[in-house]
């Protein structure tokens, strides 16, 4: 399939002279000076260094998110506005429109061709080519803006749904001030485009050389885009027309009704009045503030009528739920309900027993009695969607059985402790008790003991001696089969 010129990276250069001479006036001139503001417009807004900045964050992010979000939908649409915008290069509109500046020619050029009445400008196919790369470009930029908007769209919709947001505030905010450069191109592009159209009439007429004899040149870039991206091309329709009807009702008005708005106006902007206050500063305060509590209870606000009309609903739908799957569907509306009521415990809450809800409802599918546990599961969602008084044991959190497991076990620790020290004490008193008891009785049996062996030695040593006595001299041998005998 043959692919149209303008889309084309690199869009074949026409064989002929790039400058011809043609008659010059003074409507040339101007033609000229404008097609050059408007080339240095877009040029400002290529080589500016806001884009630049933001396409190197848009490579960093891309570089960052290659391996960990290679099937996100969003990093896909990023991979696309990268595509757009290496493109935008490849295509080389920067050289093109600086050799258009460049053969045009400068303002002292154009007075004396004014005099003369013969100017060199560029030539037909030179224009014509010109025209072939900014239509390009501006279909280009408009394809651009959709990719850019359908990835702000995506990255919006992560964001909701509370996924790496600060990621996606990145992305987001890089993505709108990346649609507002690539608009501005194309709005310059477009103003580019009509004065090409104009100098080319001119130059046709003079020198005709066609060079596009297959494909004609569009009269306006707003016919080449289409209807959908012709609206990018108008610069804030609605604001300029409400800033006009405002100008022509202002118009209309009187002189009286302009000089009391004036006046109005005035009043408005006054800070310097005092404000007159019905409580003094010697006022009791004690009864004003007593009575505006009183009318707080008395009188509940609309909104909080509401609240407790939803949370008596729920309760009634949890009440006669017959299954963990109507009642995962109850308890989601209800947590949609609270988020949009910036309902922040209560919406915790629900959702730690959609998770809860989510599980027993596997094990009911899978054929489990869960009646039990259903009417548990019902008390705490009563209790979750208006959190008042102790909560039930299965929702205290985590941390709180922590701490108090926590609690119970230092004090058991100290008691232990307390236990041991004084036992250690006790023990230490019956040992000194003991020793001293041993060793005063190890004294007194010391004493005996050395008192009878004393008589006892005195007795045997005695009656040895009478033995002796009485038996008169006595000598001791050894015999040889070991036994002693005693001989006269």
């Amino acid at each position: 399939m043959a692919v149209e010129l303008w889309n084309r990276v690199n869009v074949p250069f026409p064989s002929a002279v790039s400058a011809v001479r043609v008659p010059f006036t003074a409507q040339t001139a101007a033609d000229v000076e404008t097609l050059l503001t408007e080339s240095e417009n877009v040029l400002k807004l290529v080589r500016s260094e806001i884009l630049q900045t933001e396409v190197r964050l848009l490579y960093e992010l891309l570089y960052v998110l290659n391996n960990s979000s290679r099937g996100n939908k969003t990093f896909k649409a990023l991979k696309q506005v990268e595509q757009c915008a290496n493109r935008l290069k490849n295509m080389k509109l920067e050289a093109a429109l600086q050799e258009l500046s460049d053969l045009c020619p400068n303002r002292i050029q154009r007075q004396l061709s004014i005099k003369d009445g013969q100017c060199f400008v560029p030539s037909q196919p030179r224009l014509e080519w010109i025209c072939l790369k900014v239509l390009g470009a501006a279909r280009l930029m408009s394809c651009t803006l959709s990719r850019c908007s359908r990835a702000f769209t995506l990255s919006k919709q992560q964001m909701k749904w509370e996924e790496f947001v600060i990621l996606n505030v990145v992305i987001t905010s890089m993505l709108s001030r990346l649609w507002v450069i690539f608009r501005g191109v194309l709005l310059a592009l477009s103003g580019l485009y009509r004065q090409l159209l104009e100098l080319l009439g001119d130059v046709a007429r003079a020198q005709p050389m066609p060079f596009l004899t297959d494909f004609s040149l569009p009269a306006d870039l707003a016919q080449f885009l289409g209807s959908s991206d012709a609206l990018l091309l108008t610069k804030h329709p609605a604001h300029s027309r409400a800033r006009q009807e405002k100008k022509q009702a202002a118009k209309k008005l009187p002189a009286e009704a302009k000089k009391t708005c004036t006046q109005k106006r005035k009043l408005k902007e006054d800070l310097g009045v005092a404000v007159k206050r019905g409580v003094g500063l010697g006022a009791d305060r004690k009864s004003f503030f007593k009575l505006c509590r009183t009318f707080t209870e008395g009188k509940s606000t609309p909104k909080q009528m509401c609240r407790a009309d939803r949370r008596h609903e729920f309760q009634k739908q949890v009440r006669e739920a017959a299954s963990f799957s109507h009642m995962e569907i109850r308890v989601d509306e209800m947590i949609r309900w609270c988020k949009s009521q910036r309902m922040g415990k209560e919406k915790r809450l629900l959702t730690f027993l959609r998770l809860k809800c989510r599980q027993m409802k596997c094990l009911e599918a899978a054929g489990y009695n869960v009646q039990r546990k259903l009417q548990t599961f019902k008390k705490e969602a009563c209790w979750a969607s208006s959190p008042e008084g102790s909560a039930p044991k299965t929702l205290r959190s985590l941390a709180s059985r922590r701490r108090s497991v926590h609690g119970i076990i230092c004090f058991h620790s100290l008691r232990r402790r307390f236990m041991m020290r004084g036992g250690v004490k006790r023990k230490e008193q019956a040992g000194r008790q003991r020793r001293a008891r041993l060793s005063g009785d190890d004294q007194r049996s010391r004493t005996a003991r050395e008192a009878t062996h004393q008589s006892t030695d005195s007795d045997t040593h005695n009656d040895i001696d009478d033995i002796f006595a009485s038996a008169g001299p006595l000598c001791y041998f050894s015999h040889p089969g070991g036994e002693e005998e005693v001989q006269e």
